[in-house]
């Protein structure tokens, strides 16, 4: 397998940051919208979306990294994960008046390399609002890909592909509403 810029095509990666000193990436709700439209532009075109969660001062993505048959560039990748923040970053600092990074740090990324974190990172990601005290639900939060995956409507997420990791959308359900228990991948995950 080829590596490129310390991504692999066809692998899955954790993608996440948060604001520079934890303060609001998104102030507003449009924000949320906005980022996800970069997210159309930049990241789409390299990457499948398996899961996100956009929190106030951080966010998480689940991604594929698609494969292509010739590679203009080895930062392929990277650069269009850079392009996304940068062009973020430099809207919401115009929009608001701000000078100054946006984000904490270069975004992390760790690779997934098995079904069983697959599965539990999904439920991580869409649990993240209730742990950080936003809802008391995570299942009624807007800005995850939960509901999205579970609706009819048109979504960005690889919707039919993350329902099959857990059987059918019952058992995609059930996985969300029966494990409160990420111990299995604490080590895998960064603590926002």
């Amino acid at each position: 397998m080829q590596k490129v810029d310390s991504f692999y095509p066809n692998c899955f990666y954790h993608i996440y940051n948060r604001g520079n000193n934890r303060e609001n990436i998104f102030i507003e709700t449009a924000n949320y919208r906005y980022f996800l439209d970069l997210v159309t532009k930049y990241i789409c075109p390299i990457a499948e979306i398996f899961a996100y969660c956009l929190l106030k001062n951080h966010f998480h993505f689940l991604v594929r990294l698609k494969t292509f048959e010739v590679l203009k560039t080895s930062k392929v990748y990277s650069q269009a994960f850079s392009n996304l923040f940068n062009s973020y970053a430099k809207a919401i600092n115009k929009r608001y008046n701000r000078t100054g990074s946006l984000f904490q740090t270069r975004f992390g990324r760790k690779q997934v390399k098995s079904d069983g974190y697959l599965v539990y990172l999904i439920h991580y990601i869409h649990f993240n609002p209730q742990k950080h005290g936003l809802v008391k639900d995570f299942r009624h939060y807007a800005h995850s890909s939960y509901r999205s995956i579970l609706s009819v409507w048109p979504t960005r997420v690889e919707r039919e592909q993350v329902i099959e990791l857990f059987g059918d959308r019952t058992g995609f359900r059930n996985f969300h509403e029966e494990n409160d228990d990420f111990s299995v991948i604490q080590n895998l995950v960064e603590e926002n």
